[in-house]
């Protein structure tokens, strides 16, 4: 694999984030890398919420993946802190190498640093590799998820 780091994400990072995130059918849709506004905005909220972790995977100084990982407290499960990893990204000339399975490993290690019982994602529904993949590393398609769009 090389040499790999997985960081904290930094305000230069955004660029190469947004491309990856409008780099396949769904997200250049939704994606408008154009209008940097929007992320700014986000990324800072994001740095302000310590429950919020959004990281980068950086080889020879380029950004080539990316996720978030949340820290959600609740009652349920008996007072149980759980974490939510979205947003998982692989630059395209990186992806079938095992990049995607570090920054799924490093969620879930850093869940279990931060006394989660249990982590959660979601995959839209025609992303059936990705599904395939997320059961490769132990996750179970235990609940449908449902979306309102405001």
């Amino acid at each position: 694999m090389g040499d790999l780091e997985i960081r904290p994400a930094v305000e230069d990072d955004i660029p190469a984030i947004v491309a990856m995130l409008a780099d396949d059918p769904l997200g250049a849709r939704r994606e408008s890398p154009d209008d940097p506004g929007p992320y700014l905005a986000a990324f800072r909220r994001i740095g302000d919420d310590p429950n919020q972790h959004l990281v980068v995977a950086v080889r020879e100084g380029r950004v080539v993946g990316t996720l978030q990982l949340t820290v959600v407290p609740g009652l349920s499960r008996r007072g149980a802190t759980r974490s939510i990893i979205e947003a998982v990204r692989i630059h395209a000339d990186e992806r079938g190498n095992g990049l995607g399975t570090r920054l799924i490993e490093w969620a879930v290690d850093e869940s279990r640093r931060l006394d989660c019982v249990l982590v959660q994602l979601t995959s839209d529904a025609s992303r059936t590799d990705a599904h395939r993949f997320y059961e490769r590393l132990g996750f179970s398609a235990s609940h449908v998820g449902f979306k309102l769009q405001l």
